[in-house]
């Protein structure tokens, strides 16, 4: 303790992209400056720009050659990359983890609070999220035994935190259903602030890492067959097959700075959120800026989409099913408040997360004084 005030270590599984996860880490930097960020590796080329000034502490993983590239093929090190995390001197441990920072080795004066965006993914839910990956013949063969023992530290590491906070419904009871643990639910922060309303134009919207799993070739092949706009904002390994199934109709922006997405946020007709997520920043940042959603019947989008005031839903991952929204929006798109729309946003904003997750902390760690 320091001043009277709890000491705290943020750790948080890998820093070498920027999502969801990574925009909470920035608000937990923000609720908490002077905490060290714990991480396997870190690219700093990639970090937020809130995260420029953190002191940010990367395991012996970084030093591994092309780990900032290639950081999966090294999937079967994390786990000893975080428990060699010293974390001595520290009161409260606040891990970020969709994997591998709810392992580390606290101290047993300290207590730790696991923000959970989900538990690990790829143990769990092997299948669907391997789908369309483009994995080689040997590494199929050999990423069943890596996926079994990572399964087997998973749960071991399960009791490792003293309090889990689930960042949505679903994975609450992911929670409970795999660890047989309890939670309490806290949504992620979005920044409302940095999006407006804008005057609708004709085009659609997609946000998203170009991966297999977010399901972009959904919208993609439905909107060959509308005929109607599509702009997709974001970059990554799906790409090149994305391109290739897109008919001129639909552009790709690549990524994009934050303020020429929040522009085309505030001025599309909607935004197509086609995959189901742990729990979805992108459409209540589209909320933010007044604009409904077309979202999957599933996921995060449960928690946040109320069918007719800021969105609606389509319900089976087909081109059938979302193009048949996407028709039902051309109809009822002007129906839609946007200041409505923007108000209901506001209650996830960065402040809204940031009162609950301090409050949280603060009476854990009052509790076990």
């Amino acid at each position: 303790m320091k001043n009277g005030q709890p000491r705290i270590a943020i750790v948080h599984d890998y820093l070498n992209q920027r999502g969801g996860a990574e925009r909470v880490v920035s608000v937990m930097h923000r609720m908490y400056p002077d905490a060290p960020i714990f991480t396997s590796i870190v690219d700093r080329d990639t970090l937020f720009d809130e995260l420029k000034d953190a002191e940010i502490r990367p395991t012996w993983m970084q030093r591994l050659p092309g780990v900032l590239k290639h950081f999966k093929r090294y999937v079967i090190l994390y786990p000893k990359a975080f428990e060699s995390i010293r974390l001595d001197g520290y009161d409260v441990i606040l891990s970020s983890s969709s994997a591998f920072a709810k392992g580390v080795i606290k101290p047993d004066s300290s207590i730790h609070i696991c923000y959970c965006h989900t538990p690990m993914r790829f143990a769990w839910d092997y299948e669907r999220y391997m789908e369309k990956e483009g994995v080689g013949s040997i590494a199929k063969k050999i990423l069943p035994v890596m996926v079994k023992r990572l399964k087997e530290w998973d749960l071991k590491t399960a009791s490792r935190p003293d309090f889990y906070i689930a960042n949505s419904s679903v994975v609450q009871r992911r929670i409970k259903e795999f660890y047989g643990i309890d939670s309490v639910i806290i949504h992620p922060p979005v920044d409302v602030g940095r999006f407006k309303i804008g005057w609708p134009e004709d085009y659609y919207l997609i946000v998203s890492r170009l991966n297999a799993y977010k399901r972009i070739e959904l919208a993609v092949e439905a909107f060959g067959g509308l005929k109607l706009k599509l702009k997709i904002v974001g970059d990554g390994p799906f790409r090149a097959a994305l391109e290739a199934l897109a008919s001129p109709n639909v552009e790709f922006l690549r990524r994009l700075d934050d303020g020429e997405t929040a522009s085309l946020y505030s001025n599309c007709r909607a935004v197509i959120f086609p995959g189901e997520e742990d729990f979805g920043i992108v459409p209540l940042e589209a909320n933010a800026s007044g604009r409904p959603v077309i979202a999957l019947r599933a996921g995060g989008a449960l928690d946040t989409i109320i069918e007719g005031m800021n969105g609606i839903f389509f319900d089976e991952p087909t081109t059938a099913s979302l193009a048949d929204a996407v028709r039902r929006m051309e109809r009822i798109h002007g129906d839609f408040d946007a200041t409505a729309i923007r108000a209901y946003a506001m209650g996830f904003g960065n402040e809204v997360f940031m009162k609950r997750l301090g409050e949280f902390i603060d009476a854990k760690y009052k509790g076990c004084l």
